[in-house]
């Protein structure tokens, strides 16, 4: 056990490149896997530990994995966040969209953990395969326990079945949490080397272009919105920028989505207020009738200060929206009736798709659906529609985008917890033309609380801003977290001074009018 440990820790690290004449003492010639182990270690892809042996039983790490999967695919490693030995390389492919932040965290302490088999195929459909597919129906027939899968990664695990990567044990289950040895491994990748053209030369995620000043202002200054290109635009086909709040739930913190709160917020130069209207959490679809209300309160009094407006389906425990569609399909319609002659309306019709969703087989057909009774009455607004995982897969949305005029890809993050892989995404998705809008974001981390993190806040704004991206800031509320905007007590009846802000909101209120 000893030798093990000790050469484990440098194992990978070495990078010793083995000919292909040259033969590991613990793979049996016509072993199931001495072919493939034989064929990556010629090509220089994996090595073995020091005394000549490769340990094909033994279970491959999450950094090994991805150390491997960034040499098949030609990915240069960038500065990371630990001294690892794969710390380079596993920033590198955090940052171009392998995988997120919460499966290998980049502060190392899963590194040398093994990875499980579903985030494994995710790693490498997406570095080797990024545009395989595989037809629901079809391809999950093939694997028996495919209830046991996570459903953020249907999607790579069906394209990989599809494309012959990878295939189930006897018994037919793919077993998706549990590991993978370093020889199941090697025939894994040896497969979607062949599938791809072979091994992979550097490439880099183009630049977008720079946007257009942008210019701020509300409703009577830009009218009907619409987007050109990825930009957002007024009805003078000019670039424009909104900036501006989100409430809280409006079912406990409706107060502060009341005229005057609205009013403050507009005076201190916001030309946006998004209501957030949740459907569970004893909110619309508990009490529809007084939600509703409360909707078209904050609607109408955003009109009247001149602002633009977002009605925010707020799905967050009810993750997939397809479980209330209809529901969804009613007041949606409803909403675009009532305000078909209001430009400054804007509709996002999932807030947050998160659990067992995908962007094809939940989103996207959910999307279809909601915006079809939208565009009955309102075939001029602007729609921003939501992606899995929290509303942070927009590659998955730019890879498949929705068929429709005037649509834009919200993305969400808080700053505390999200950084540079996600604004590597969202330059991504503008290079492959998808049009971006920050519908919330926060100054803590994810949960609300911790920071506030300004520093990092002013990095992701100072993107924001230079790429022309709309934003609304959670939460315009004085409740005990250090997203909320607002000190405890504040009035949401009288105008605001500074002393009345905290710390984050101080700081979100001085970015409204910034240029």
């Amino acid at each position: 056990m000893k030798r093990r440990v000790a050469a484990g820790l440098l194992a990978l690290a070495c990078l010793l490149i083995l000919t292909g004449a040259a033969r590991f003492s613990d793979v049996p010639e016509g072993s199931w896997y001495a072919q493939p182990v034989g064929e990556m270690a010629a090509k220089g892809l994996i090595s073995g530990y020091p005394e000549g042996v490769f340990g094909p039983g033994d279970p491959i790490t999450a950094a090994q994995f991805v150390a491997i999967a960034a040499r098949c695919a030609g990915l240069a490693p960038v500065p990371g966040q630990t001294g690892h030995w794969a710390a380079g390389s596993l920033q590198a492919a955090l940052q171009a969209g392998w995988y997120d932040w919460d499966e290998i965290p980049p502060t190392g302490e899963r590194f040398d953990q093994p990875i499980s088999r579903q985030l494994a195929v995710k790693i490498l459909m997406r570095a080797l395969l990024p545009q395989a597919r595989g037809d629901y129906n079809t391809e999950s027939r093939k694997i028996r326990d495919f209830s046991q899968l996570d459903g953020r990664y249907y999607e790579p695990v069906l394209a990989a079945y599809a494309s012959g990567v990878v295939s189930g044990d006897n018994l037919g289950n793919f077993n998706p949490q549990n590991g993978l040895s370093r020889a199941e491994a090697c025939v894994m990748f040896l497969q979607a080397i062949r599938r791809s053209g072979g091994v992979q030369t550097p490439t880099a995620v183009p630049e977008p272009p720079p946007p257009a000043a942008a210019a701020q202002g509300g409703v009577s200054e830009h009218g009907w919105l619409q987007v050109i290109g990825t930009q957002l635009c007024g009805e003078d086909g000019q670039p424009v920028v909104l900036r501006g709040m989100s409430s809280h739930g409006i079912q406990w913190y409706g107060q502060y989505a009341s005229p005057q709160s609205i009013q403050n917020t507009a005076q201190y130069g916001a030309n946006l207020f998004r209501v957030a209207m949740y459907t569970g959490e004893n909110g619309y679809l508990s009490n529809p009738a007084a939600i509703r209300q409360k909707v078209i309160q904050a609607v109408d009094g955003a009109i009247a200060c001149n602002l633009y407006v977002i009605i925010d389906w707020h799905i967050l425990s009810d993750g997939d929206p397809m479980t209330c569609v209809t529901q969804a399909e009613a007041f949606f319609a409803e909403m675009a009736e009532r305000y078909r002659d209001q430009p400054g309306v804007l509709y996002e019709i999932c807030n947050e798709p998160n659990g067992a969703v995908t962007w094809e087989g939940n989103v996207k057909p959910y999307a279809q659906r909601v915006i079809a009774a939208i565009r009955k009455s309102s075939p001029r607004s602007v729609i921003l529609v939501g992606s899995p995982t929290w509303s942070q897969d927009i590659h998955l949305a730019a890879q498949s985008p929705l068929e429709e005029d005037n649509l834009m890809y919200t993305l969400h993050f808080y700053a505390g917890t999200h950084g540079e892989e996600l604004r590597r995404r969202v330059d991504s998705a503008l290079a492959k033309g998808l049009p971006v809008f920050v519908s919330e974001w926060g100054t803590s981390r994810a949960d609300g609380s911790g920071g506030v993190f300004l520093e990092e806040s002013a990095q992701w704004l100072d993107f924001l801003d230079r790429r022309g991206i709309s934003w609304a800031n959670w939460s315009l509320c004085d409740k005990n977290e250090t997203s909320a905007a607002l000190r405890p007590g504040t009035s949401p009846d009288r105008a605001w001074s500074r002393e009345d802000l905290s710390q984050s909101g101080a700081f979100v209120f001085s970015r409204f009018a910034m240029s």
